[in-house]
């Protein structure tokens, strides 16, 4: 059996699933949004699932925000800046007794839907999370790439490419500007488009056409950034997570945008909406040790 254990913004999820991917059980608390309560909020989160069940995991893997830094062991690039600086994974390890994991989130979102899928049968994957932030996953043979310094796929936080007169942000968060959240995650979409992308969308289908243009704008950003992702990585498959996934009309409109970026005369990558929705952060986490609970090249 494997735990897994979504820690989201607002919310902590806790799943355990079963050596074939099926969830036996899975409970949610908010997050108190401040660190000790937290690691508290975890340790009981955890011995709840497994009360419940009447088992121990062995590991528990763990999806969190930002990563950690391969210099110092702490928590970095956090958007719950309260993260920022802690020893998160130390500290796990003490309260809940056992070893543990911990990866970017959309690294989990990306490995839930390589494993077992929208993304299944693709060898090379990249993972797009376009939600309140945005985020991407690289996963190769259902591995995930981290990198050396361990931003294997942010993605997010590269700036637009082919950035026009008018596509000026100001500071992000982040302390950098023109990043791809800002422009194309939910909260960026509002920002520029003075609605959120679900208004949209359903002011669009109802026949809006400034609607279907500012979707049109936003599809056209996400190919710019698409296109740069597949000219160094050249993905079988990217697929698509969070809330701005959820608007069906993107896929064709992206797709049908990328050839005048992308430096190929064929655009073969398949473009996939997610398969395990808000549950591939927890499943991806809890896939984070094999199955034999051996090492797998993951932060430990």
């Amino acid at each position: 059996m494997r735990l897994g254990v979504d820690f989201g913004g607002t919310k902590i999820e806790a799943a355990l699933l079963d050596s074939k991917g099926e969830i036996l059980a899975r409970q949610r608390v908010p997050n108190p949004g401040d660190y000790q309560g937290a690691v508290r909020a975890v340790a009981d989160l955890v011995a709840r699932i497994e009360q419940e069940t009447g088992a121990r995991a062995a590991t528990v893997g763990f999806a969190v925000p930002g990563s950690l830094s391969p210099a110092t062991g702490l928590m970095r690039n956090a958007n719950s800046t309260w993260l920022n600086g802690k020893p998160f994974l130390v500290d796990l390890k003490e309260a809940l007794a056992r070893p543990v994991r911990l990866e970017n989130d959309a690294n989990c979102f990306a490995l839930s839907e390589a494993v077992d899928g929208a993304a299944a049968h693709g060898r090379v994957v990249f993972g797009v999370i376009i939600g309140t932030g945005c985020g991407g996953g690289v996963v190769v043979e259902r591995k995930v790439i981290e990198g050396v310094n361990g931003i294997g796929g942010e993605w997010g936080h590269t700036p637009l490419p082919w950035a026009r007169a008018d596509e000026t942000t100001e500071r992000h968060w982040c302390g950098r500007y023109g990043c791809m959240e800002q422009w194309i995650s939910g909260s960026g979409f509002k920002a520029w488009a003075g609605m959120s992308a679900a208004e949209a969308d359903e002011a669009a289908r109802a026949g809006d056409a400034k609607a279907r243009v500012l979707l049109d704008h936003l599809a056209d950003r996400i190919a710019r950034g698409l296109a740069v992702v597949m000219d160094i990585l050249d993905p079988d498959v990217i697929v698509f997570g969070g809330g701005v996934s959820n608007i069906e009309s993107l896929y064709p409109s992206v797709r049908g945008k990328l050839l005048a970026y992308v430096f190929s005369d064929v655009v073969r990558t398949e473009l996939v909406k997610n398969k395990h929705g808000d549950s591939s952060g927890v499943r991806g986490a809890a896939w984070l040790f094999e199955a034999d609970g051996g090492a797998s090249g993951y932060m430990k």
